[in-house]
């Protein structure tokens, strides 16, 4: 039996592709850089398996067996409440570059982790033991736990009710499963795509296809046999383009979303196309890589080219491409109650956003800006009907009309807020790690006047207007930021004049939101997101969505991050 701090070291078997080479975390540290607050990967995903392993199932009435016997076993053994979670996580990563295929990796990892409350504490355990018999010694593991970890503990957990469910099930609405799409096919998509950014006039260009299907099964002594089938997809890549003359460089990185979506995300329906003012497609509910790695490789030159920022105040207008991150950083962290109460203070730190604050309808923003938390949207990274504590998933305020209302629990915590029932946030991204709290998919709601972008531009005199996700900075208490992005252009008098470059805008939050002085309306909004977002100790990783409409900040600080080399 394997306990929650390492996962199973599995024999590998791996499957016949092309040019591949081992997984390596540093692969997905050069590759995956999406800019999120504690990006992290797990060490160990699994063993590696053939891509055709990816697509079967377990039985559901095997699982239901398994999870019976850890309650049982809990029960017995003196444990008030117990939970069990039967999963099996498959992963497949594809990276390429140029005309090579750098690493084409598929691995699962299977188990059981059994949590139980007993003598009002906490105890958990999970083993890779399939059988009735590994499961309920498991169970009576986090039992003893449990009740070691009840003599030092100062307060009983106190739990928020959840009704129980009976045998129900939910699947991520796909019409294309990722995971039956033979490895050719895909490699064949990134390497056009690649070879269509060098036609185009790329340097060097890499492009990486991340899939991910978690097979979930919850079962609780509240009553709750839950199976769920979780699907999400992502297509970074990188277009760099050099001027030969000068040895300078510049980059443009794809403005994909990843999507709790199937591989029906990548048909690049007209449908899913969102054109700026300047001619740029952002894309939303599908993505056409290839059309996006050619636009990419001729901004990269036109960066080249671009004049310098001089530092300053600017009204910003940020497309939801670049938004998410600022949400994600500066509402989505500093709003979940354990950053909040302490209890977490990794992976840049607790929260300014104090308990306090939500008593006295704190102005977080101005009073155009509402934020949502929402577990049930449509093709959202976090979108599931059921959290890992069995607790039915929801939309819910934190932000009304700019004041502080509420924050994201889960259920142990709902009590501290004096709520009746969890938020529905709690998530482990293994069985073999135990579930606790995460970001839910934190949104600013469309304007509610007909606003579109260029009507947005034409009243900014002196502005810039960003697309994409940057580098950036944040302080631990999530208050002072600084943000880039990847494409900059310059607003006079309403009109875009043209490109600029090494821009990065500095902000305090409250400050920045209450900056906020308009929001497009419903058409334009669209969904980012951060496909590893990293929190706690041991690191778990997890994936969650932002959506918004274009919005306008004015007077923010923008700096120049351009550096001489001597």
């Amino acid at each position: 039996m394997r306990c929650r701090f390492a996962n199973p070291a599995h024999g590998a078997r791996r499957a016949h592709v092309p040019r591949r080479t081992p997984l390596h975390r540093r692969d997905f540290l050069a590759l995956a850089g999406v800019g999120a607050g504690g990006l992290l990967l797990p060490a160990v995903f699994g063993r590696v398996i053939a891509a055709e392993q990816l697509v079967s199932t377990l039985d559901v009435a095997f699982k239901k067996r398994l999870a019976d016997a850890g309650l049982n076993a809990a029960t017995s053994a003196g444990a008030t409440y117990c939970d069990v979670r039967v999963g099996r996580y498959l992963r497949q990563f594809v990276m390429t570059r140029e005309d090579k295929v750098q690493n084409v990796v598929s691995t699962e990892s299977t188990g059981v982790g059994v949590r139980v409350i007993a003598g009002g504490a906490w105890g958990f355990a999970a083993t890779n033991d399939l059988t009735e018999q590994g499961v309920a010694e498991a169970a009576r593991q986090a039992t003893a736990i449990a009740v070691a970890n009840a003599k030092v503990q100062s307060a009983p957990v106190q739990l928020a009710p959840v009704r129980g469910t009976g045998e129900v099930s939910w699947r991520t609405p796909i019409s294309k499963n990722g995971m039956e799409v033979p490895v050719a096919e895909k490699v064949e998509l990134l390497l056009g795509v690649n070879a269509a950014a060098m036609g185009a006039g790329a340097s060097f260009v890499n492009s990486t296809l991340f899939l991910v299907n978690e097979q979930k099964y919850f079962a609780s002594t509240d009553g709750s046999y839950i199976d769920q089938d979780v699907h999400r997809i992502w297509a970074p890549m990188t277009v760099t383009a050099i001027d030969k003359a000068s040895g300078k460089f510049r980059t443009r990185s794809g403005l994909s979303s990843p999507m709790g979506m199937g591989y029906e995300y990548l048909d690049g329906a007209a449908s899913g196309k969102v054109v700026s003012p300047n001619g740029v497609v952002n894309y939303s509910t599908s993505y056409d890589m290839r059309e996006d790695a050619i636009a990419a490789a001729r901004q990269a030159q036109e960066k080249l080219k671009a004049p310098s920022v001089k530092p300053g105040r600017y009204d910003l207008v940020l497309d939801p491409s670049h938004t998410w991150l600022t949400i994600h950083e500066a509402i989505g962290h500093p709003l979940e109650l354990d950053r909040v109460l302490g209890y977490e203070a990794n992976y840049a730190g607790t929260s300014f956003a104090t308990l306090d604050k939500r008593e006295e309808r704190f102005q977080y923003g101005s009073d155009i800006l509402t934020v949502f938390a929402d577990k049930t949207q449509p093709g959202s990274l976090g979108a599931v009907g059921y959290d890992d504590e069995g607790v039915p998933t929801k939309r819910w305020d934190m932000i009304t009309d700019g004041k502080l209302v509420d924050y994201q629990t889960i259920r142990d915590q709902a009590h501290i807020l004096g709520k009746t029932e969890s938020d529905g946030c709690a998530y482990a991204d293994s069985w073999s790690s135990v579930q606790f709290q995460r970001m839910a998919n934190v949104s600013i709601a469309p304007g509610k006047t007909p606003l579109s972008v260029a009507d947005m531009i034409k009243n900014v005199e002196n502005g810039i207007y960003i697309i994409g996700d940057g580098s950036f900075s944040i302080d631990q208490q999530r208050y002072n930021a600084q943000f880039g992005g990847q494409l900059f252009y310059e607003i006079k008098d309403g009109a875009i004049t043209g490109m600029i470059e090494d821009v990065a805008y500095q902000i305090r939050t409250p400050e920045f939101w209450n900056a906020c002085s308009a929001i497009c309306d419903e058409s334009d909004y669209r969904l980012g997101g951060s496909f590893f977002d990293g929190k706690g100790q041991p690191s778990q990783v997890s994936a969650v969505s932002h959506g918004s409409s274009t919005a306008r900040f004015d007077g923010i600080n923008v700096i120049n991050t351009a550096r001489s080399l001597g």
